[in-house]
């Protein structure tokens, strides 16, 4: 079962994606029907290959000597669930928000494509592969960032690609040299590099370690290379703002994740200047994002400078190294996806009904549209970290993580700074609710501001779903955290 399993899980959505060339599929009712046929099929194909447990399959040798292998562990099956279970609940969104595009049988094939790759990346098992999917899902997702075909999405397009190409480089050349001083290609636990070549603390090893963690770290938004985000979500669709900034930014954590830990081993680093490098750099990319977000009044760009600073989060916890700090990473590798998710598709449902994509056009908004700002609302108190609220939960096992660490000035500096980026993002969204719900205007002046009201229900029941999961995992996160922390024992 398994077998046949790691062939259609990728090949359904890749295949519904290519449907949509097809001339059926311009009129409403079809397109929508495989949509949403597409989306629960590839979530349940998902969730069945991951109910199959541990396994590996090699699919083809390149060359006659790199096997591209699919794989499933522990640690693929976490991002996997995540991936099909958002591209599920954007999906549905976008039914509503595409209806009235003028392309939007290209958008759902790009939309289908990407999710193809994403999931075949979840599922790899050496770095050769992972590289592959991984240089697959840029090339699928930049006709998103480019759909509406604009002269600012174009260049938003293009500066994304060149990003991508760029860090996907240094993460080849990591691949090149650590494939080769490998006993296997298979990613293990503890990390497959040779005796010989971790002797005697290896200084060529660890400044590719340090090109390679920016090279995939470029995809996660990480300082110095995270230009691309900023400039890429305000000009996507808003569902593809949604998928970006929940869902393909994970790509690069997943791609650190598997090299710092399933190839050189987070003790190969830990205690050496590549680990002090990282965590600074980490740290300067969480406050940097946070200080940026405050000063942007365009609401699209503000939740990308947000994502900037949230996923380096991620990236601390997992250059920390102890199961604390990996835990919480891996917790908010869920939570941040849900929390920023359902925040883009309220601003992308907000722009959508009023054609207002700035802070301050917003006073009132939240009287004529108040399920979509509650939503925005909730899920950003959960994104600043207030219990119970699942974001508290995360960012608590990282600064527990930081402190129980060996890590000097930045043990205690760690969770400085994840506090005072909770305070800015406080600071950068509550004023959105509260100029929307205190708006100091009659009945009549409000309904001439904001004529549409709310939007249809494939548009909110998406953001009412995450909204209650945003409180459910704070009240109940047990399910999720007794998985991460089984992950984190077994990797630290």
């Amino acid at each position: 079962m398994q077998s046949i399993l790691w062939y259609i899980v990728p090949l359904v959505p890749a295949t519904c994606g290519l449907l949509f060339v097809l001339p059926p599929f311009r009129m409403e009712r079809p397109r929508a029907i495989l949509v949403l046929g597409g989306l629960i099929a590839a979530f349940g194909l998902t969730l069945a290959l991951c109910l199959t447990g541990d396994g590996s399959q090699t699919i083809f040798i390149l060359g006659g000597t790199l096997p591209l292998v699919a794989r499933s562990d522990a640690v693929g099956r976490l991002f996997a669930l995540l991936v099909a279970g958002m591209w599920l609940a954007v999906g549905v969104y976008s039914i509503g928000y595409m209806k009235h595009d003028p392309a939007p049988r290209r958008y759902f094939a790009f939309y289908f494509l990407t999710e193809a790759a994403l999931l075949a990346l979840c599922f790899s098992g050496t770095l050769v592969t992972m590289y592959l999917c991984f240089e697959t899902m840029t090339l699928c997702s930049v006709p998103l960032v480019m759909h509406t075909r604009t002269k600012e999405a174009v260049a938003a397009g293009i500066k994304y690609l060149l990003y991508s190409i760029v860090g996907a480089m240094m993460g080849l050349f990591g691949i090149f040299y650590l494939t080769a001083h490998s006993i296997s290609p298979i990613f293990t636990a503890g990390g497959t590099l040779t005796a010989a070549s971790l002797r005697g603390g290896n200084s060529t090893l660890l400044w590719v370690v340090l090109v390679t963690m920016i090279g995939f770290g470029t995809k996660a938004g990480m300082f110095p290379m995270h230009g691309w985000l900023p400039t890429a979500h305000p000009v996507a669709p808003a569902p593809a703002s949604a998928i970006l900034s929940g869902v393909i930014v994970k790509s690069g954590v997943l791609c650190v994740l598997r090299v710092l830990y399933f190839v050189v081993g987070i003790d190969t680093i830990r205690g050496t200047w590549v680990q002090t490098v990282l965590l600074i750099l980490a740290l300067i990319t969480i406050f940097m994002g946070s200080m940026l977000a405050l000063a942007e009044q365009n609401l699209k760009k503000r939740l990308a400078y947000s994502t900037v600073s949230q996923i380096s989060y991620i990236l601390f916890g997992l250059f920390v190294g102890n199961a604390a700090a990996v835990s919480g990473g891996l917790m908010h590798v869920w939570f941040h996806s849900i929390i920023k998710t359902a925040l883009f598709l309220c601003a992308g449902a907000i722009i959508h009904q009023t054609g207002k994509a700035r802070v301050d056009e917003l006073r009132g908004a939240g009287k004529r549209m108040p399920v979509t700002l509650w939503c925005f609302t909730l899920t950003g108190v959960g994104l600043i970290g207030i219990p119970p609220l699942c974001g508290f939960i995360s960012k608590w096992y990282l600064a527990q993580g930081a402190l129980a660490a060996d890590l000097g000035i930045l043990g205690w500096l760690g969770p400085v700074v994840l506090l005072v980026s909770a305070l800015l993002t406080a600071a950068y969204l509550l004023p959105v609710s509260i100029r929307a719900f205190f708006p100091g205007m009659d009945a009549s002046a409000l309904t001439a501001a904001y004529p549409r009201g709310e939007a249809g229900m494939s548009m909110l029941v998406p953001m009412l779903l995450l909204a209650a999961l945003t409180v459910l995992l704070g009240i109940w996160p047990a399910p999720l955290s007794g998985i991460v922390n089984a992950i984190a024992a077994q990797l630290t």
